[in-house]
């Protein structure tokens, strides 16, 4: 099973995590190196659906409809 955990690598290359890790032996590990313009970009995606879903519907657009331009 993999976990994912929210680390910082250091520039002297000691990786600090975010968050408390229990490891009871070696393990090994995955690095993906983000930017911030890469964490801006992620967020905005991964709540893209969520968005979409409580914006994309009739009862949304009947309760915003009189706030648009008379067809």
């Amino acid at each position: 099973m993999f976990t994912t955990v929210e680390a910082v690598l250091q520039p002297g290359g000691t990786l600090k995590f975010l968050e408390p890790v229990h490891i009871d032996k070696a393990q090994r590990v995955l690095v993906t190196f983000t930017t911030t313009e890469d964490e801006v970009l992620s967020g905005l995606a991964l709540s893209e659906t969520s968005l979409a879903n409580d914006w994309q519907n009739e009862a949304e657009d009947a309760a915003w409809a009189h706030l648009q331009p008379a067809k």
